[in-house]
């Protein structure tokens, strides 16, 4: 397997395998390709990585700007993740995060949220910090992951991509 930045002809790609992997998951809303082709459109999709095995896209991870307090800065939302429904549980996401989490620290981030299941993001040190939230999130699904150190805490917005419907 293979980890690489996205190219826009797998733009379509990502689109239908996102689709796929979020479909008739209860927490999900069946926007997710649709938030990764609107971040696409606004250029906030920072970090776009895609997992190849012989030429075929398997797995995807986006990462996109969050302002704190309202203030943009240098932290940054996961998500979301997908893999071929498939290929999941074989390691392909957590391949995709641990990679995309070194390349943020690469680029000087000060750290990553995302709303997500503890018990899964809790292996790559994501944890609740009850001084770090997200207005209408699930306290304990919000989580932060400190890349240089820093504690912000406040209110955390992700992009308005994110509200697409």
């Amino acid at each position: 397997m293979q980890i690489r930045l996205e190219r826009p002809e797998d733009a379509a790609t990502i689109r239908a395998l996102t689709d796929a992997a979020f479909e008739g998951m209860p927490f999900s809303h069946q926007t997710e390709a649709k938030v990764i082709d609107a971040l696409r459109a606004a250029g906030a999709l920072i970090l776009s990585l895609v997992a190849t095995e012989d030429g075929e896209t398997i797995g995807h991870v986006a990462f996109s700007p969050v302002r704190i307090n309202g203030e943009a800065g240098d932290w940054y939302g996961l998500g979301p993740v997908s893999v071929w429904p498939d290929r999941q549980r074989r390691g392909i996401g957590q391949a995709l995060i641990r990679e995309g989490l070194q390349r943020l620290r690469s680029l000087g981030a000060g750290g990553c949220v995302l709303l997500g299941a503890p018990a899964y993001y809790g292996r790559f040190g994501f944890e609740n910090d009850p001084d770090l939230y997200n207005v209408g999130a699930p306290s304990r699904a919000f989580q932060r992951l400190s890349l240089d150190g820093s504690r912000p805490s406040g209110e955390v917005s992700f992009h308005p991509a994110f509200d697409v419907s």
